[in-house]
Formats: C-alpha cells, structure tokens, sequence
C-alpha cells in the first residue's frame, strides 16, 4: 500500500535545494533519494517541480511511500505519550516483549501498536527505535513510516536519543557515581549478561532520587551513555545493588514479582520539525 508524509521547511532550511536538503541535512540513504527521483514521489506545494529549485520557509514537500502492517494487529491497550505524522512514543507496561522474536509471537507492544495505527486508518507501519527487556515498562519509540526510521536510526547511533531510567535498587547506595565497566554474555547462562573484560564498553551514571529505610530500597535516577542487553541491570548488581525483584541478577526482595526498573523519559530533537520532543511515562504505583 501507498501512503504519503510530509514535512513543512522552515527557516533554517529556507533557500536549499531539495537534493541538498535530502542529502545534506535529512541524510537520507542515496538508495531512497534515488527511488524518490525516478518514481517522481515527491511534490512541492502538491505539484512536481525541478529538485534544483530553492525551497522556501512554509513550503510544504510530500513524500510517497509503500509499506505495509509491520506485524500481525492485537487489540491490547496501548497509553500514547507522544505522536504525531512521523512517530509514536508509548509507555510500555511489564509482561510484553517489545516485538515479535518468531512468527508465533504475536502479542508483543509492536502488535498492540499496529492494531493501534490501523484502527486510526494508518497503513500499521510501527518499528521500535529502540527495545526494553519484558518486565522493564516505560517510553519506547516507533517510527510511524519507513522514511523516517533511518533518522530515528541515526540519533540512536549518535546517543542523540536521551534515555533516562529510574530503579528501586536493594541496600543504600551513594549519592551519585559513574559505572563504567564492560558487559559481555555469561557463558554459563543463555540470557545473562555479566561485567567481563572481553565485553562491550558500557557506561551507567546514576543519582539517588531518596532512600526507603523500612525497606532498604534506593530509588534512583539512571542515564546511559551506552545501550548494551541488560546494563543497568548487570551495572547495579556489579556494585551490590540489584533491582529489587531482579532475581536473573541477584535480588532477594520478595514484595516485586520482576525487576522494578522504570524508563521514565525520552528526550530528542524531531529530525522534522527541528523541535526537542519530551515524553514523560508515568510510573507504576510500585515506585510511589
């Protein structure tokens, strides 16, 4: 199916080219520029126009496309905390995988966002940016067609997508520190992940939110500069400070049936509109 986008120039790219704009400032791939040339897809104002000519700030530049459902639809309840022509950004709840591992898999937050997108009579293009381990909830983002993904790609790549976390973490923590250790795979356990010297370098910065005396747990603020399988999970427990429930990595906290760690918020600049997105997802009432 055919469906189409479109992005308004504003000030900062008034006067480009639409090649240059394409190429130097959007860095779309040569491959799709190329296919948007020869299918005369793009439309100026709604008309075809010479891509030498300059753009102006206000013009309106639509995009065709072709894409179809990225997965088989769910109806399950889905919070939105940002959306728009381009994205989604939605608060994922413990218990679902972000997408499909198999094609019998078919009741994960991509499919629930699928049926979501259909149901508004979208096309269902909806691909994770990024992913949360099952039991972990917060703010994930989708790209809502295939032209933006890329970008979405790229500021990923370029730690340009800020990922802030918070946890409950078993004993008293210090105030503030960095975790700068490498994680690799436990060879002895096919999910773990573990500190080993061989692994990929991945750095945890945390703060202390407060600390619960009666319960010995530390609420705590986490920022990534890296996104490594499990790290402010293997981070914390490397310092003697798992996530309360997280019994895959040592908790003995009983009350948490899965680990309490939380994405609390995104913050990115929209490859579009140049504007900072926040998204903020309310936290389960477990962290209260």
């Amino acid at each position: 199916m055919k469906e189409r986008f479109s992005i308004k120039i504003h000030a900062k790219w008034d006067g480009y080219t639409l090649d240059a704009l394409l190429k130097d400032h959007l860095a779309f791939s040569k491959k799709t520029i190329h296919q948007w040339r020869m299918e005369k897809s793009i439309l100026i104002n709604g008309a075809l126009k010479p891509w030498k000519d300059p753009l102006s700030e206000g013009d309106e530049v639509s995009f065709e496309y072709e894409a179809s459902p990225s997965a088989p639809a769910w109806n399950h309840e889905i919070k939105v905390l940002y959306e728009d022509e381009h994205l989604v950004v939605v608060n994922k709840p413990a218990g679902l995988d972000t997408h499909p591992n198999d094609d019998s898999d078919k009741k994960t937050l991509q499919n629930a966002v699928v049926h979501y997108l259909l149901s508004l009579d979208h096309i269902g293009y909806a691909q994770p940016i990024h992913r949360l381990d099952r039991d972990t909830t917060g703010a994930i983002l989708f790209a809502k067609h295939p032209a933006i993904k890329p970008l979405l790609d790229q500021l990923l790549e370029k730690r340009m997508i800020k990922r802030t976390y918070i946890a409950l973490a078993e004993d008293k923590m210090k105030p503030h520190g960095t975790i700068s250790q490498p994680i690799g795979k436990d060879r002895h356990h096919p999910v773990r992940r573990r500190v080993s010297p061989g692994g990929q370098k991945a750095v945890t910065h945390f703060k202390v939110i407060s600390y619960n005396v009666d319960k010995n747990l530390s609420l705590v603020e986490l920022n990534l500069e890296t996104g490594r399988t499990h790290q402010i999970r293997v981070h914390l427990s490397s310092i003697g400070h798992p996530i309360a429930g997280d019994t895959l990595y040592g908790s003995t906290v009983k009350q948490f049936i899965h680990q309490a760690l939380h994405a609390k918020k995104l913050v990115f600049t929209h490859p579009f509109t140049l504007q900072q997105i926040t998204a903020d997802a309310p936290a389960p009432l477990y962290f209260k």
